[in-house]
């Protein structure tokens, strides 16, 4: 067994500023957001400041919507190289810091275009990467992995050692202003992965002792962050679950939810982070059938699989009203099936319990 993590991640309030000398990489830093968080939080302005105060150029690119399109990358990649700049930093929810992973690989390698990120054996070089999260939910911060939305509409995700952020800085304060739907969407995202990650056949000691102490804070300091959302020291309990979460899933990858989870994201319009929450008591059920003892943790936790799925439908995750057809269906299913997320999960999956699995939305 092998544990990775090669990012130097630095947490705290304020903590960019005390080691500011480690963000600087390069010579030229192109800055990777969405069009709005960065600068509300007030990240954007800190990292400027370093910046200027170390005198290194900069380029802002703030046209990272969510879900980042192949298109996003692309020009994102070409600014970086025709303001040559050598080094990334992304800031802001799991889109920006998905895109800075890809416009860092695309940067470096400028013969590729987007599709040739998923496979490894294209390219031996990245542009140095920062990442600076204002969300607590995607763990991109200490993950390898940038999913990505290729032109079809499908999510998919691509995997490299060279996307590991070379330095992060986790600082709650840039977390306060998030309103109580993105709170809990990313919280739950966060969950999702340390879930999996107890589920998947991929886990080990290590990541099941990460993710027990993510699923457990987030169980413990999500409901309270929610009655009081700019309570710093419950921000910072979800921040720490949240980059807990993203170690586990850097060793064992995520499973059938996030699968599930993509299609009504892509389809439906559900975030990422409700729409695979909102499968894993069901995927969870189907794993103690063959494998219980790796729903252990969360009976622990939570009491029985039933408590963990009141837990999700008491923050309101369920709350949504959807229907499928069965064009919609049938499409959902063989995408779900051909996924490698079902490699890894424990049990058996055919196209009539996914469609269970779906269903069980519409109730």
């Amino acid at each position: 067994m092998l544990y990775y993590m090669p990012t130097k991640l630095y947490y705290g309030k304020n903590i960019i500023f005390e080691h500011k000398n480690e963000m600087i990489l390069g010579e030229k830093a192109i800055i990777v957001t969405g069009r709005n968080s960065a600068k509300i939080t007030g990240a954007l302005d800190d990292v400027i400041s370093i910046l200027k105060e170390f005198k290194i150029p900069f380029i802002h690119y703030n046209e990272i919507g969510e879900n980042p399109t192949y298109d996003m990358v692309i020009k994102g990649r070409n600014i970086a190289i025709e303001n040559e700049c050598d080094f990334v930093i992304a800031i802001g929810g799991g889109s920006p810091m998905d895109a800075g992973k890809a416009i860092a690989v695309l940067t470096a390698n400028p013969e590729l275009n987007p599709d040739d990120l998923f496979d490894m054996n294209n390219y031996d070089v990245a542009l140095p990467i920062v990442t600076i999260p204002t969300t607590s939910g995607t763990g991109s911060e200490v993950t390898e992995y940038s999913v990505l939305t290729k032109p079809d509409g499908k999510k998919s995700g691509f995997k490299s050692n060279l996307i590991f952020p070379d330095v992060s800085y986790l600082d709650p304060k840039y977390m306060i202003k998030m309103n109580k739907e993105l709170t809990i969407t990313t919280a739950v995202d966060a969950l999702s992965h340390a879930v999996e990650g107890v589920l998947s056949k991929k886990s080990t000691i290590i990541s099941d002792m990460l993710a027990k102490e993510s699923i457990s804070l987030i169980y413990k300091y999500l409901p309270k962050t929610l009655n009081d959302l700019e309570n710093l020291k419950y921000r910072e309990k979800l921040a720490i679950a949240s980059a807990l979460a993203g170690m586990v899933i850097a060793q064992t990858g995520t499973i059938l939810p996030h699968s599930l989870g993509y299609r009504i994201t892509i389809h439906k319009g559900i975030r990422h982070g409700q729409a695979t929450a909102v499968f894993l008591p069901f995927v969870a059920k189907e794993v103690d059938k063959v494998s219980p003892e790796k729903t252990q943790i969360l009976k622990d936790i939570f009491g029985s699989l039933d408590e963990f799925h009141l837990f999700l439908k008491n923050l309101g995750i369920y709350d949504f009203k959807i229907n499928f057809n069965a064009e919609e269906l049938e499409l959902f299913t063989k995408d779900v099936l051909n996924s490698s997320h079902i490699t890894n999960t424990p049990g058996k999956y055919d196209k009539d319990k996914i469609i269970e699995f779906y269903n069980n939305l519409t109730k």
